[in-house]
């Protein structure tokens, strides 16, 4: 199936359980764990932030996508916007592989 440069895929935020407990949304599979890791608790800095495991199913298949994240907090750009805040949380991810489920 061709997808349009536009098409949002969803991907499930898995717990350990097994059990998804929210949804990202994003064109790749890295776009949203980089959401997901934004929500991870922040570091005063990256060199300080502790790397959690990150499993996002794809919604409609059985591929979960499995990265490291870590999140961190810094000042915000100069030319920042009115409504941004001082400190901003900035994340990053290391994909570790693709997994496949015998059943969802």
């Amino acid at each position: 199936m061709a997808r349009s440069t536009d098409d949002k895929r969803n991907f499930a935020l898995r717990e350990s359980g097994g059990q998804e407990t929210s949804v990202f949304s994003g064109r790749t599979p890295r776009q949203a764990a980089l959401k997901a890791a934004r929500r991870l608790e922040p570091a005063s800095s990256e060199d300080e932030a502790q790397r959690t495991k990150i499993e996002l199913r794809e919604k409609g298949t059985k591929k979960v996508h499995i990265y490291e994240g870590w999140a961190w907090e810094e000042d915000a750009p100069d030319d920042k916007p009115d409504w941004m805040p001082d400190r901003i949380t900035e994340a990053n991810v290391s994909k570790q592989g693709i997994e496949h489920l015998e059943e969802i």
